[in-house]
């Protein structure tokens, strides 16, 4: 009788296999949010019969990527430290963060799950915080929040060559992004950005 595998050898197999499979899901519903999870396994290479072992349906599918991403919201908002960093500079670092990951998630970006309540909470905390210091006048940390991801759908919607983007004072495009929502955020919820605090460091 042949030796049986070790259970942490299976293990780690596992979830190579499950990184995989969400890696191939990313690009390919990025390409086309209908694929199944017939063409998800066949862009990892590995057969359907796998893809349906790590998940059952594409509903659970779909629900491992919301918990990815949420996983890497949290450990930006913790990179961040929205709790202890001053918030200015919390914010703009976590739009940094932000950015990066809607360039790695541009599926799972979409999906509204990610936004767990911890998220939610953390992002409530920044604006609490920003109100506290007086980087801004609007009094409910919720609103901030609902402001902030609003204007982050849009500034991300513009082209390339927006005006908009082209009045920022930095070349790089995403700094050009993040310059425009971190000052149309403060401005929308009743604050600026000082000139003497930019550039904004973490």
């Amino acid at each position: 009788m042949g030796e049986k595998s070790p259970p942490r050898r299976i293990r780690a197999d596992a979830e190579r296999s499950t990184a995989r499979i969400l890696e191939a899901a990313e690009t390919v519903l990025a390409a086309d949010a209908t694929a199944s999870l017939e063409q998800i396994a066949d862009a990892a290479g590995l057969a359907r019969a796998t893809v349906h072992r790590r998940f059952a349906s594409r509903a659970a599918l779909l629900d491992a990527l919301a918990e990815r991403l949420s996983q890497r919201y949290l450990g930006g908002l913790a990179e961040a430290r929205v709790k202890t960093a001053p918030p200015l500079i919390a914010l703009h670092r976590v739009t940094e963060i932000v950015f990066d990951l809607k360039l790695c998630h541009r599926f799972a970006i979409q999906l509204t799950a990610a936004l767990t309540p911890e998220v939610l909470d953390g992002l409530d905390l920044l604006f609490a915080r920003l109100r506290d210091t007086e980087a801004i006048t609007a009094v409910d940390p919720a609103w901030g929040r609902k402001v902030y991801l609003a204007l982050l759908h849009e500034v991300q919607e513009l082209p390339a060559d927006s005006p908009t983007l082209a009045s920022s004072a930095t070349a790089d495009e995403t700094e050009a992004r993040i310059d425009l929502l971190v000052r149309t955020t403060l401005g929308a919820l009743g604050g600026s950005l000082p000139a003497t605090a930019l550039p904004l460091t973490s």
